[in-house]
């Protein structure tokens, strides 16, 4: 979520920016490999993401919503539609990022956007 908020916020370049990041961080080569690819997969499909969002959450313009909400639920959606973890996984993960660094309302708006999503999703399937 860093990476995607300094792409978002600064206009950084995002392989720079997870390069860095992962540099300070001591993690397992798996964990950091997901990170790369998840970020990667948010960045090269960012349109396709964004289209999702203001579907689900109407009332918010996509560059009205917080730059970490945002951000949040770019993450959330890709995992859920590029299948790189459980849906209830991404949805849960999204709401705690939310709480940890989103504002007061941030992980009922982040848990409604990606609830609404996922249910689409799930009606979709089984027409």
């Amino acid at each position: 979520m860093q990476v995607l908020f300094e792409v978002d916020c600064a206009g950084h370049d995002y392989v720079m920016a997870i390069d860095r990041l992962l540099e300070k961080a001591s993690l397992p080569e798996d964990t950091a490999l997901f990170a790369r690819e998840l970020v990667s997969t948010v960045i090269e499909n960012r349109e396709r993401i964004d289209e999702f969002i203001p579907r689900f959450a109407p009332a918010w313009p996509l560059d009205q919503i917080a730059i970490v909400d945002r951000n949040i639920l770019r993450l959330g959606i890709c995992e859920i539609i590029f299948d790189l973890v459980p849906a209830k996984v991404a949805i849960n993960e999204a709401v705690e990022l939310a709480k940890t660094y989103g504002g007061e309302s941030s992980s009922k708006f982040v848990n409604g956007v990606l609830g609404s999503f996922y249910a689409e999703l799930c009606q979709s399937k089984t027409k």
